[in-house]
């Protein structure tokens, strides 16, 4: 374990009340670190692995920068909950509100931007709202750009508000890391000894694909790493510890990757123009400085 927080993060679900008595809810605020930290059959793939199969996560927020004090990095709510509402149950609600925010007119520390009263209310309500019929990956909420108004305590004007969010099944977020293997090649000396039966491979060929979970394994690299090397194998002998199955189960929660908003590139005209605009003014200063 190199992530303490997911270890604190263990200690709270352990004084969570349990479902049969009403359930209980947690809410923490972590960096990016235990979104992804760990590959599979790590530590901390395998706390978000019972964390997310035990059904326990609900929603992650994730906060603007510069929003604390101490720090300007990325920051996130994790909300955990044991005794879900139906239409919540087996289903995680991720919730961008990264551009949700207000500019202050004057730092404290690291601190630059700060939620207003509308703002936490409108996430709020992204957050409680019913995911009944919410179809995965493609549930959105972009509520109406603010007119500038409502920033407190002689703060700057509100920038326009934007929030996202997302819904996606429990099991989305897992993978099966399996090792792929290829024959010991003509020429190669291969200096490992194989037990009976186990078929053979050059250690210094391996490599290794991580696979959706429900995806099958044959089919995934017949499409994907068969016509490149169609001699690849998959080492059926590294097994998961937990289920017994082909290759070790992985969990993590990449926000960069749901999120992604595709920018096009600009126009390499305009980029030249801007370059030509940019010397000539250059040229300009210079005879200033040479006059």
């Amino acid at each position: 374990m190199s992530d303490g927080s997911l270890l604190f993060l263990m200690h709270l679900i352990s004084k969570m009340r349990p479902a049969a008595e009403g359930g209980g809810r947690i809410g923490i605020v972590l960096n990016g670190s235990p979104l992804f930290t760990g590959d599979a059959g790590s530590g901390e793939s395998e706390i978000r692995r019972w964390i997310l199969e035990n059904d326990l996560l609900d929603a992650i927020i994730a906060l603007p920068n510069d929003l604390f004090y101490n720090t300007g990095i990325a920051t996130y709510i994790w909300i955990l909950d044991n005794h879900k509402r139906p239409d919540r149950k087996g289903k995680v609600q991720l919730i961008d509100a990264t551009r949700m925010y207000s500019k202050m007119k004057k730092s404290l520390g690291n601190k630059r931007v700060f939620l207003t009263d509308g703002q936490i209310v409108e996430i709020v309500e992204t957050y409680s709202g019913n995911l009944d019929g919410a179809t995965f990956g493609l549930e959105y909420k972009e509520p109406v750009k603010g007119n500038g108004q409502g920033a407190t305590n002689g703060q700057a004007e509100v920038e326009p508000p934007r929030v996202v969010s997302k819904i996606f099944p429990t099991t989305y977020f897992g993978y099966r890391k399996v090792t792929v293997d290829r024959p010991p090649q003509p020429g190669r000396e291969v200096k490992v000894k194989f037990k009976k039966g186990q078929k053979p491979y050059d250690p210094e060929l391996r490599d290794t694909e991580s696979i959706a979970l429900g995806e099958d394994i044959a089919a995934y690299m017949a499409r994907e790493v068969l016509p490149h090397v169609p001699d690849a194998f998959v080492n059926e002998d590294i097994k998961d510890e937990k289920d017994g199955q082909v290759g070790k189960v992985g969990y993590e929660i990449n926000f960069n990757r749901y999120f992604y908003v595709y920018k096009p590139p600009r126009k390499p005209e305009v980029i030249a123009e801007e370059i030509r605009a940019m010397e000539a003014r250059f040229l300009e200063l210079m005879k200033g400085v040479v006059a």
